[in-house]
């Protein structure tokens, strides 16, 4: 189990605005309004922003993760036995290899076996990582490099995987990169499992293989009807006719501008809300009072059972 020294120093719970027992549906929840926010895409030359934005993804990297998660608050409940986190390994005189990081077996051995197993061929461990991806990249597909850190049970320094992201992966998907993982001892090497973790996008969102996005109107354009821009994910732009009398809440599909999952692409979910004016002069407060007077229907006569 490697662990990260500034796992000692931040706490993500704080970081992500969450309770330490916190559901993971919970943490994933606080994550991603939080990632809407301090996109970049949405707070453009905002440095403090960005910083932020770098700050919860690092945290949510962990804490959304079960397993890192699990190794970080063990971690952290027993970090404190050795008082403080400087040169020296909290509660080890000779602190930590490396001083970054350190890995659990390097205290007991690799297999915690104590040379029980010396001699038997074995399969390297499987190991697993996170990797965070922008919410275009996920869409569409993405060549990049996962950075692994060193340890007894793996190369001596730490070492990159190029790997190739297909378009259409969702949050929490894994992916399976044979013999990426530990080395063997006489058997075959581990695998590496990349559990990929989608950023939000300030603008769309995901439903299946639909991309989703709310397009805003102002009241005249619901009320008369009117041809609206509709973004979308590859930078261009389509036109959808919305017609007379569109309330909120109205979806309009445009096929094919979805995500794209092997062999299938789904569409775009332009979904309208209409903005009502808020802020009217007394002009147009009585002109729309004299439309109002114009639609109010003229009071009914009582039925008195004669039919005419």
């Amino acid at each position: 189990m490697a662990i990260q020294q500034e796992w000692f120093e931040k706490d993500y719970y704080a970081t992500l605005g969450v309770d330490k027992g916190a559901s993971a549906k919970e943490v994933t929840k606080a994550y991603r309004n939080l990632a809407r926010k301090l996109h970049p895409d949405a707070n453009p030359g905002d440095d403090a922003a960005e910083a932020k934005f770098k700050e919860i993804s690092a945290a949510y990297d962990v804490v959304g993760d079960e397993k890192k998660r699990s190794e970080y608050d063990e971690a952290r409940r027993l970090g404190p036995m050795g008082g403080g986190f400087g040169n020296q390994g909290a509660g080890f005189p000779g602190g930590f290899p490396g001083g970054g990081q350190f890995d659990l077996s390097d205290l007991f051995g690799g297999d915690f076996g104590f040379g029980g197993n010396a001699g038997r061929s074995r399969r390297g461990s499987d190991l697993e990582t996170t990797l965070s991806l922008p919410f275009r990249e996920a869409v569409f597909g993405v060549t990049t490099t996962v950075s692994l850190a060193g340890g007894p049970n793996r190369a001596a320094t730490s070492r990159e995987v190029k790997v190739r992201i297909p378009s259409g992966v969702k949050h929490e998907q894994r992916i399976r990169l044979k013999g990426e993982g530990g080395p063997g001892n006489g058997g075959p090497d581990g695998d590496l499992f990349l559990v990929i973790n989608v950023e939000p996008h300030p603008v769309f969102d995901r439903k299946g293989n639909h991309l989703t996005v709310t397009v805003r109107v102002s009241w005249w354009q619901a009320v008369l009807g009117a041809k609206v821009t509709v973004p979308t994910l590859d930078g261009s732009a389509v036109t959808v006719k919305v017609p007379p009398g569109t309330p909120t809440g109205r979806t309009f599909r445009v096929k094919k501008r979805g995500v794209q999952n092997g062999s299938r692409t789904g569409d775009l979910l332009a979904t309208i809300e209409v903005d009502v004016p808020t802020d009217l002069t007394k002009e147009q407060k009585a002109a729309v009072e004299a439309l109002e007077q114009s639609f109010s229907p003229t009071p009914s006569q009582p039925d008195d059972g004669v039919k005419e």
